[in-house]
């Protein structure tokens, strides 16, 4: 698989067709899946950590940077790793992104450790460029309220895996599926779009789950809208997660892990549906990196706040 240099692609906020988010910003023959228990029903603080680092509910930690983080979550050596994050918006430019972090700091932890880096980004099917310039319209109301620097960082993100030995990769719709999307009406497209991107994601991570080469021990990450890789969605939200499907293909080795820059996380109706956030006061330890771990599979990591 290769990820291109130059290409046209869309960039999708994990939203629900009713509700703007903060853009949560912008991846063979069978074979034998690993037989390994899930991880462990309890959070796994660092060994190093002290006591002092507590931060509250919700097995709140505290940690000098995303990297000590991410090696807690990586400590348990799941074998599907759901990234989500907030799609940086308009005028976010000088704050670093969540896609720009995770490239920086945290990609590097998983040379050695991961095979697949899948991005959510869609490279256009090639015979229907009418029906690719009609959902690109579909989606501008949602499109055009992000960083012109998003898919850029995307690019950069899967040349930087290529450079470690993490092969990238993009998802790949059919015509049928851009087809489809283009039939839907009002919010009816966006949420179309949204449920194309979860079998597309579910489907493309089995096959690299099955290709005959893959190293059974090595992860693969799906990087993109951080409600697309939800264990534990809400009814509203269920039908455009892929980790039911996941899951069990690996075993239960399997993790959702939010990236979140304080800068960009609002008082908004969207940031208070997840549950850690009646629980974050980003003023109480702006030099620090907050990490909750609401259940045994999900992880929400909280950069940060920004040096001025």
């Amino acid at each position: 698989m290769r990820f291109p240099l130059v290409f046209v692609a869309l960039a999708v906020a994990a939203c629900t067709p009713k509700q703007s988010p903060p853009a949560p910003s912008a991846s063979a023959g069978p074979a034998s899946v690993p037989s390994a228990s899930a991880p462990s029903a309890t959070a796994a603080p660092s060994a190093t950590a002290a006591a002092s680092n507590d931060c509250g509910a919700l097995g709140c930690r505290l940690y000098d940077s995303a990297a000590d983080a991410m090696n807690v979550v990586l400590a348990d050596k799941p074998l599907v790793i759901a990234i989500g994050e907030a799609h940086a918006q308009k005028g976010s430019e000088g704050v670093a992104s969540s896609a720009k972090r995770f490239t920086g700091e945290l990609l590097p932890l998983f040379k050695g450790r991961a095979s697949d880096l899948l991005v959510e980004l869609m490279m256009p099917p090639k015979g229907c460029e009418a029906k690719t310039k009609e959902v690109r319209k579909r989606q501008e109301p949602v499109t055009q309220k992000q960083a012109a620097t998003d898919q850029n960082e995307y690019v950069a993100m899967g040349n930087a895996a290529r450079a470690l030995g993490v092969v990238p990769d993009l998802l790949r719709p059919s015509c049928e599926d851009f087809d489809a999307v283009t039939k839907a009406t009002g919010a009816e497209a966006v949420g179309k779009m949204l449920e194309t991107i979860k079998r597309l994601t579910a489907s493309q991570v089995k096959a690299l789950l099955a290709r005959k080469d893959h190293d059974p021990e090595k992860a693969i990450v799906v990087y993109g809208g951080a409600f697309h890789g939800d264990p534990n969605p809400p009814a509203s939200r269920a039908a455009y997660s892929f980790a039911a499907d996941l899951a069990p293909a690996v075993g239960g080795r399997y993790v959702y892990v939010n990236l979140f820059v304080p800068e960009h996380i609002t008082g908004d109706d969207t940031w208070k549906q997840f549950d850690w956030y009646a629980h974050y006061d980003k003023s109480a330890h702006p030099d620090k990196v907050t990490m909750f771990h609401p259940r045994p599979d999900t992880y929400v990591v909280i950069f940060a706040t920004t040096a001025r």
